[in-house]
């Protein structure tokens, strides 16, 4: 067996190769990021007329289309993160740092490592984790433009908030279509109001609602002279947020198809659906590199801090938010959910509320139980079982 190891960059590859003793077969060369040099890489790989194993770096985006090229070309691949390597780098006695010696380290790694390639599954997990981040981003907007929505309101109609379980419920939407301040809404015509409230709630919203907001919007303290302005900011922010919703809809059904295509369990575990599952499995990928539970916390950032210097210990620990944003992030809304939908959780979540501890102290205690769960679950590759 021989070993290619090869340091990924924008623009050019470094490629080294080695035998199973650790001696170079051949010398190190360079690949433009090109057609061209995927063509060169795969013509060496050929000329060397015995089986190899490439390994190379998850360097930013770079490496997806050389690990595509390589992985039609049937050779097995084996992804690392960059932290593996600059580990195994530190090891050595040499302090030596450039493209070519990255290679080299590279290929060492892989033939020392004796790691499996990379999963099959690989390019649905790394489609999962594209549009996961995406759909996270897109929530982040939504988020922004209902900050917005709220400030506009607080302005011109500041009574109007609490008129509504949410501003954002589709009855509300559409009121706020027609009408924004305050003197917009006490002009209105009760009756037309009413109906829109009635059609957009299904019924649930009538004669009695529009009274109430009228009544509200007589006494409000809102700023009547922004009102053409704001108008306009509303129904292209409503407009924004119905086509971000559209958005999420769409990606969220792409990402339910996508977790049908692999063998997975996680969704077996309550409080994590298709969504969240995703998000949490892409952003672990190999369950593997992961030797015990406390390096998956760790990766996921819910880990205590420690201060201590001298003889100061601090008595309070934060998390330490070190890792995958992504993955602490869909971590936190499955905790959310399985405090609702799972007893044991959830009891453990009162548990923690009743000794005093604030909400996100409690939620971040119940993030560490559910971590557990995924770690086996996905070690043991089986459903979660509820005992």
């Amino acid at each position: 067996m021989l070993y290619c190891g090869i340091d990924v960059a924008k623009l050019k590859h470094a490629v080294s190769m080695m035998d199973e003793k650790g001696q170079t077969v051949k010398a190190a060369l360079t690949i433009p990021n090109t057609r061209l040099g995927f063509d060169q890489l795969h013509a060496e790989l050929q000329a060397l007329g015995q089986d190899v194993t490439v390994g190379l770096e998850a360097t930013g985006h770079y490496w997806l289309a050389l690990y595509d090229d390589l992985t039609r070309n049937h050779y097995p691949v084996i992804v690392l993160n960059p932290l593996q390597v600059a580990a195994y780098r530190k090891s050595g006695i040499r302090k030596l740092k450039s493209d070519t010696s990255d290679a080299v380290w590279i290929a060492d790694y892989i033939r020392v490592a004796n790691l499996p390639p990379s999963e099959q599954n690989l390019p649905v997990f790394l489609q999962l984790r594209e549009l996961s981040r995406f759909r996270f981003r897109l929530t982040e907007q939504v988020g922004d433009l209902k900050r917005k929505l709220l400030t506009i309101l607080d302005r011109v109609f500041p009574e109007y908030e609490r008129q509504f379980s949410s501003v954002f419920l589709q009855a509300s939407r559409a009121v706020l279509q027609q009408a924004v301040s305050a003197q917009e809404f006490a002009d209105f015509n009760l009756q037309e109001l009413a109906q829109l409230l009635a059609e957009a709630s299904h019924g649930r919203f009538g004669l009695e609602k529009a009274e109430k907001i009228q009544a509200q919007a007589r006494q409000s303290v809102g700023v009547g002279f922004l009102t053409d302005a704001v108008h306009l900011e509303m129904r292209c922010i409503l407009a924004q947020l119905e086509l971000l919703d559209s958005q999420r809809a769409e990606i969220d059904q792409a990402i339910e198809e996508l977790m049908q295509q692999i063998p997975q369990h996680i969704t077996s575990i309550p409080g994590i659906g298709p969504v969240t599952g995703a998000a949490i499995l892409s952003e672990i990928g190999d369950i593997q590199r992961f030797e015990t539970l406390d390096k998956l916390v760790a990766y996921a950032g819910i880990d205590a801090t420690v201060y201590q210097t001298g003889q100061f210990e601090a008595s309070e620990a934060h998390m330490s938010k070190r890792g995958s944003p992504y993955f602490r992030h869909a971590l936190w809304l499955a905790a959310t959910a399985a405090i609702l939908h799972d007893p044991s959780l959830k009891a453990y979540y009162q548990k923690k509320r009743d000794e005093g501890k604030h909400h996100g102290t409690a939620l971040g205690a119940v993030c560490h139980k559910l971590l557990a769960r995924i770690f086996v679950v996905l070690k043991e590759k089986r459903a979660y079982v509820i005992r």
